[in-house]
């Protein structure tokens, strides 16, 4: 059975386009407008998770930000 974590996406206006960043794993992407920055960040970390290591996830996972987000949201 396949387990679901959930992770953050932040996407910013960049100049014409739009950034797209995942800090938990420190990968980002972009794109022309919102929703292909989120389209092609989505895509960027099903590659991670396709080709990474399971050392590289553990080595990239920022659980420092995670539990800051637990905390500023309770």
């Amino acid at each position: 059975m396949k387990s679901t974590q959930q992770f953050t996406a932040i996407i910013e206006r960049e100049g014409d386009g739009y950034i797209s960043l995942c800090p938990e794993l420190d990968i980002a992407s972009q794109g022309d407008n919102i929703e292909e920055a989120r389209r092609n960040l989505i895509e960027a970390l099903e590659l991670f998770f396709e080709t990474a290591d399971p050392s590289e996830f553990q080595n990239r996972l920022h659980s420092k930000f995670m539990e800051h987000e637990r905390k500023s949201c309770n």
